[in-house]
């Protein structure tokens, strides 16, 4: 197979707070290099610079370059990006996995010529449809229909060509009544049906999609999914993100692990890439979240700590055995009140599985917690001898049911780990991990004989 994209020694810097150069000599400069179709000259890295870094580089028990050019940054830049190399085949389905912060958007937008590189090179075959996020490259005055036609159009595509796909299109994404109606009227789960319908029917050769499949149902997901396979099974790329990692083993060939703008891994042992992922770096705090002060600002309910702890609200120390009492911990603060408030949580197994969510409302409405205004604490008890040894996350979910998400697993929730060693069974045959997703201790009896 022939290689379709190409991505060598790419940098990329950002200034922080700051939209121009600083000073109006600089924003003059920089707007006549791009007239006369020349780089930045504010974007460059500094040589000395480089090889001053270069002295200082070392290489990783995976073969890639970390730098320490951070230490030649000013106080209001960052790297965003730092030497990412790698290659795509044609057919093949990347799954690019890390943290958030961790420069996988960047990298995305830097694939589809929304940002250029400020060091480096990326070198692309064939036509790109993207996905980056909700409403990418909609008009909002313009119908559904209309933007169907305009992003064809934008993709090189004639209106015949359109034509025949307009029916599939409408129909994947569920929205024949509203097809007529501006898209600044729909809402985000119709924005990402309608994109992401358009993106994978209109024939690119490459695909990408960020993280915005989180917004649709689960249900879409599911038919995305497929959608996506099916697109590399007729010889197309897709380059998939997604903090999903079991879509991510159950749909790509190759894993691309990034974190703190670097490429740490690029491999097609998935299990071992999800694994190095989800365990992380080590820390000493991974059992509790607290609010920095700015996060998840809303009026109904403002998570302020998130945390494992005893019925009495001791932090816990990790691991924890299977037999041992395990206490979530979800506290905020409300100021306005409203019936539809869920709070909960979703756990994941190491590989990414989500294993069940749990609210508050999950009991009869007459014994929900009244939840008032002011602070809040909620507690809720894990089932014990129920999980397998091993790393778990959990995620908090916060929401107004069926009307808004405030903290969505697999976007911007807060997230703290949990780690089950020992107490799996009563019996010496089941000392170590059992086989399973879980490990529950089940009563027996004989009936008869």
């Amino acid at each position: 197979m022939s290689t379709v994209i190409e991505v060598d020694d790419v940098w990329k810097k950002y200034r922080l707070g700051i939209i121009g150069t600083g000073t109006l000599r600089h924003d003059f400069e920089r707007w006549w290099h791009r007239v006369r179709g020349k780089p930045d000259p504010h974007s460059k890295l500094d040589e000395r610079s480089e090889i001053r870094n270069r002295k200082s580089e070392v290489v990783t028990n995976v073969g890639h370059r970390i730098s320490g050019v951070s230490a030649s940054l000013g106080d209001d830049e960052m790297w965003a990006l730092r030497g990412v190399s790698f290659e795509v085949k044609q057919g093949e389905i990347l799954g690019i996995i890390g943290r958030n912060g961790a420069g996988k958007s960047t990298l995305l937008k830097i694939l589809c010529r929304v940002t250029a590189p400020t060091k480096g090179e990326v070198r692309i075959k064939g036509r790109i449809a993207s996905l980056l996020e909700v409403g990418t490259g909609f008009h909002p005055e313009l119908t559904g229909r209309e933007n169907i036609f305009l992003n064809g159009a934008i993709l090189g595509m004639t209106k015949a060509e359109i034509r025949t796909k307009l029916d599939e299109i409408v129909a994947f994404a569920e929205i024949d009544t509203y097809v007529d109606t501006p898209v600044k009227r729909y809402s985000s789960g119709m924005y990402v049906r309608l994109a992401f319908a358009v993106a994978a029917h209109l024939e690119p050769e490459i695909l990408i999609v960020d993280e915005v499949l989180a917004v649709g149902d689960v249900q879409f997901q599911k038919k995305c999914l497929g959608k996506m396979g099916d697109v590399a099974h007729e010889g197309r790329t897709v380059l998939l993100v997604s903090h999903n990692m079991n879509a991510i083993e159950s749909l790509c060939q190759r894993i691309a692990h990034v974190e703190q703008g670097q490429v740490l891994a690029i491999t097609n042992d998935l299990r071992g890439a999800i694994a190095a992922y989800v365990s992380g770096p080590t820390t000493t705090d991974a059992t509790e979240w607290r609010n920095p002060g700015d996060a998840l600002l809303n009026p109904w309910f403002r998570p302020l700590r998130f945390y494992l702890g005893d019925e009495h609200g001791k932090l816990a120390k990790m691991p924890i055995r299977n037999d041992d009492p395990i206490h979530v911990w979800i506290e905020g603060e409300i100021d306005q009140q409203d019936v539809a408030l869920t709070v909960g949580y979703a756990l994941y197994n190491e590989a990414g599985i989500l294993l069940y969510w749990s609210a508050q409302t999950d009991v009869a409405e007459n014994l929900w917690p009244r939840l008032a205004r002011g602070r809040n604490a909620l507690r809720s008890r894990i089932p014990p001898r129920v999980l397998n040894q091993g790393k778990y996350r959990l995620e908090l979910i916060v929401a107004l049911y069926c009307r808004q998400w405030i903290s969505s697993p697999g976007a911007n929730a807060p997230i703290i780990e949990l780690s089950i060693q020992g107490g799996l069974s009563d019996s010496p045959y089941w000392m170590e991990k059992r086989p399973g997703l879980l490990a529950p201790v089940c009563s027996w009896t004989l009936e008869g004989n």
